[in-house]
This record gives structure tokens, sequence and C-alpha cells, in this order.
């Protein structure tokens, strides 16, 4: 079984996966097929995706029964204690940034409710 998900990429690539898997969704792929074919297909969607991100689950012989393929994705497949688990970096950009105790390190905006809003017409 193949699952293949793809964001912001060449219609040319949608058309040319349905050859071999079925568009569930918007950019979802999923199917079952050789590896061979598999692997040509991973290859030829690195070539086509461009911009874009891909990300390709396929069926291993791990405790976990999947595999996990990136390309062009900020998040990241690590292996932990044998499982393979997705690893998202944290924002670095100067949001918001959740801590252990599910406060925010950021203040919260103000400004954005309708009683704000109300506040400052007063």
């Amino acid at each position: 079984m193949v699952v293949l998900v793809l964001s912001a990429c060449p219609p040319g690539l949608r058309g040319y996966l349905t050859r071999w898997l079925l568009e569930i969704s918007a950019g979802v792929f999923v199917g079952k097929v050789s590896r061979k074919v598999r692997n040509l297909m991973w290859e030829r969607t690195v070539e086509m995706v461009k911009t874009g991100r891909a990300i390709m689950v396929v069926q291993a012989r791990n405790e976990q029964g999947m595999d996990f393929r990136v390309h062009g994705h900020h998040w990241e497949p690590i292996d932990v204690d044998g499982l393979t688990l997705m690893l998202r970096p944290a924002d670095t950009r100067g949001g918001k940034r959740a801590r252990a105790d599910g406060s925010s390190s950021s203040p919260p905006a103000t400004g954005w409710s309708k009683a704000a809003r109300r506040r400052r017409q007063r």
C-alpha cells in the first residue's frame, strides 16, 4: 500500500500519478503498486514537484509496518528507539511557541475580539 501526499505541485504531476494511484482528495493519492514502480514513481515525483512538497508512506517490515519518504518538506522523519516519528521543527520566525505548562512565550494578541473593538470605539 502506498499513500502519497502532494502540496503545491504542478497539475502534470497529479495527472502522471493517476496512472497508478487513485486521487482520493486534492493531492492525496492511494494505491498498491510493486516496489519497482513505487521507486520509479518517487524518483519522477521528486523531479516534477519543483518547489512543492511530497510525502510518501510505504509499507515496510518493521514495528510500525510503514516507512516515510519526504521531499521539500520542513517535517522530517527521525528514528526514536526503532520507531519512525515525524519531527516538526520549532517555529523560529518569532511566532508564538507553546511551553510545557501550556502557556505561550509571547503575550496574546489584543484587539482581535468584538469586545476589544467596542472598547476602542468608546
